[in-house]
């Protein structure tokens, strides 16, 4: 199952996956350490085998594959093993659908988009969200223009929310779940709906037995109150506009615009920078002591 990393090409893999060039060394130079060390080969050739068992169903949320506590860097350098290792299974498994190389190319290289997110905030090498990329190894997850779609299922409440006006579907139905990388551009109306295009034509071809009816979103750039305070016609307000509304959120969520916008969750409001609009919607509205709720919503294709 480790193949790929005893390969003498691992370095243009990893350049493949868009690793940063400055983590490059130092996982090249942990890997013989690595495979001397059975417990470590044990837990990655286990890791790899539970992350490719059923490759291409959509699988449950949260049912990655555990790695276990390890001393660093290990600790945060053998996901990217992983998934390095997974490349093989992950291609192979594009190829077969027929996936052009460029779709395939770009979709991985999200591995290397969400180490440099690790490298702002920590300044190591490293996965922030080591369990996002099984998505895309797993063949759920595409990017395709400025967006990434994962073919999904509806939840509970998003799918009463989308039952509840009469289209047909419910919890449990296929959907397009709609993600928005970082360090990927402007979310800009011409570039969203690029996006959306490309989706139709990419899932009516090469998923032609999935029927993608509704496509919906969960992410802190729908949360209502950003209309407080950003102009009409700003690219996040198009965006809300092209979504109806799902289900009411509750809990408070401050710490995902502060992430996503300033890459570390655990800034205090009076350290947020005010250099742009939404740094400062996010940075006031904060300090005034009001809270982020996050959104959600949903639209018919």
């Amino acid at each position: 199952m480790l193949d790929a990393l005893r390969m003498a090409e691992l370095p243009e893999a990893l350049l493949d996956l868009a690793v940063p060039h400055e983590d490059v060394n130092e996982l090249l130079a942990l890997r013989p350490a690595l495979l001397r060390d059975p417990a470590l080969v044990r837990t990655l050739e286990g890791a790899v085998r539970e992350l490719v068992r059923d490759v291409g169903e959509v699988s449950e949320k949260g049912s990655g594959p555990e790695l276990g506590e390890w001393p660093e860097p290990f600790g945060r350098c053998l996901p990217v093993f992983l998934y390095a290792a997974a490349l093989p299974y992950a291609r192979a498994y594009h190829q077969e659908r027929d996936i052009p190389d460029g779709i395939s190319r770009r979709t991985l290289a999200d591995l290397g988009r969400n180490m440099a997110v690790h490298r702002r905030k920590h300044g190591t090498g490293g996965l922030i969200a080591a369990d996002w990329p099984r998505l895309h190894f797993r063949g759920e997850l595409y990017q395709l223009g400025r967006l990434q779609f994962q073919r999904a299922r509806l939840g509970g409440r998003m799918g009463r929310a989308v039952a509840d006006a009469g289209t047909g579907l419910g919890p449990g139905d296929p959907c397009l779940e709609l993600h928005i990388p970082d360090f990927s551009g402007p979310l800009s109306p011409a570039e969203c709906g690029r996006s959306l295009e490309l989706a139709r034509e990419f899932f009516a071809r090469y998923f032609p037995e999935e029927t993608y009816r509704v496509a919906v979103c969960s992410s802190w750039l729908l949360d209502p109150q950003l209309r407080t305070y950003l102009p009409e016609g700003s690219n996040i307000l198009s965006f809300q506009d092209r979504f109806r509304s799902g289900y009411p959120q509750g809990e408070p969520a401050d710490t995902e615009p502060v992430h996503f916008v300033f890459g570390d969750r655990d800034l205090a409001p009076a350290e947020l920078s005010r250099r742009t609009a939404v740094e400062r919607a996010i940075a006031d509205h904060l300090l005034a002591g009001r809270h982020w709720y996050g959104g959600n919503g949903w639209f018919e294709w």
